[in-house]
């Protein structure tokens, strides 16, 4: 089987993430933090199973999760350098070897966007009933914003796994394909060149569903001179990849799809461009959102113009009018303005990319030209 995945990706520094987050755990005034995230769990420890709690403790870690995994965790910790009490057994079990274990904390630390009032109630009650239970956000978190080497690597090898489906899959659209046939295509295309799976599920947009930012993709035949929003991404080793292409089947049928074309293109190129470390995320919204105001289409742009990603689709930091973040060097985000009109259709046009001290390096490279042939 063809594979765009390299043999061996950059080692990831994963045992060095906990020293960090302790200090953050300190600032946060906990004493231990219990880790309910699936996606923080695996970043601190390289776990990829489907439960698990983690605790984190001053001087320790404890990980439990269930008997599906006790061979995997085992390996999955040693490979990644990470020591830990591994507690394996069902949710008694499991509750017993934290309970134990969290003995002589008195405030512990959860994870506020992750854990539900029942379950903090039963956290409370059952589990630890000695400790104060602390509300903590983004402790994990704001370690993750930025990317090392390593997970750099993973997401562009994720992003070239869509540029090269994208180049497979293009000329199909030629022959009158459906939104849905599209979809299934890249979606095995990306599968068949060595993705574990897609970032999110790949949107195909025609005609007038493409002013439907979020369209699924539909038995509707795509035409010619219609305009086709295609947003997708691969998942490798965990980390995540997203791209928009709006591509037109010929010519496209109207002046106003061409100029909408035009103006989200400059649009992008600017936001890419104001990309760089110290730059406000606010400032790339704005950038991307006063080329489409002055093209009169400032109603048209929906949504924010950026998102981080990483082990999920959609992390930290936003790049939108109302965020207060800065952009750091190792951050990747993606620059996605768009321009929506449902008598017309629908554009959009998405990159992912690292920010650097002086910019930024583009990890999404498909081309952007317009017409297929």
């Amino acid at each position: 089987m063809t594979t765009a995945v390299p043999a061996t990706f950059p080692a990831m520094d994963v045992a060095g993430r906990l020293p960090r987050l302790r200090e953050r755990m300190g600032e946060a005034g906990c004493e231990a933090l219990l880790v309910t995230t699936l996606a923080n769990v695996r970043y601190l420890t390289g776990f990829t199973g489907s439960a698990a709690l983690l605790l984190v403790l001053a001087d320790g870690l404890v990980l439990s999760t269930d008997g599906r995994y006790q061979f995997q965790s085992a390996e999955q910790l040693a490979g990644a350098g990470v020591e830990a009490h591994i507690a394996i057994g069902k949710v008694p079990a499991q509750r017993e070897a934290l309970a134990e274990a969290a003995g002589a904390v008195a405030k512990l630390g959860l994870e506020a966007a992750n854990v539900s009032w029942a379950r903090q109630r039963t956290f409370a009650s059952d589990w630890f009933p000695s400790a104060e239970l602390v509300p903590t956000e983004g402790l994990v978190e704001g370690l993750r914003r930025v990317k090392d080497e390593g997970e750099v690597a993973r997401m562009a090898a994720a992003a070239g796994i869509a540029d090269a489906a994208l180049a497979a899959v293009k000329p199909t659209l030629a022959g009158g394909i459906t939104e849905a046939d599209l979809a299934l295509a890249l979606d095995t295309e990306m599968r068949r060149l060595g993705a574990s799976g897609c970032s999110f599920e790949t949107i195909v947009a025609s005609g007038p569903n493409g002013a439907k930012p979020h369209a699924r993709p539909s038995g509707r035949r795509i035409g010619q001179g219609e305009l086709v929003v295609v947003d997708f991404g691969a998942i490798v080793d965990g980390y995540c990849s997203d791209m928009t292409r709006t591509v037109s089947v010929g010519q496209p049928r109207s002046a106003t799809l061409a100029r909408m074309v035009e103006v989200v293109a400059e649009s992008q190129q600017a936001g890419v461009d104001a990309v760089r470390a110290g730059q406000s995320a606010a400032e790339v919204d704005r950038v991307c959102r006063d080329i489409i105001a002055a093209a009169g289409w400032a109603d048209a742009f929906l949504h924010s113009t950026g998102h981080g990603v990483g082990l999920d689709i959609h992390e930290a930091p936003t790049v939108s009018a109302t965020s207060d973040d800065t952009l750091v060097a190792g951050y990747v985000v993606t620059v996605e303005p768009g321009v929506y009109l449902p008598e017309h259709g629908g554009v959009r046009i998405e990159d992912t990319v690292v920010v650097t001290e002086d910019g930024c390096r583009p990890l999404t490279l498909a081309p952007k030209e317009l017409v297929v042939a």
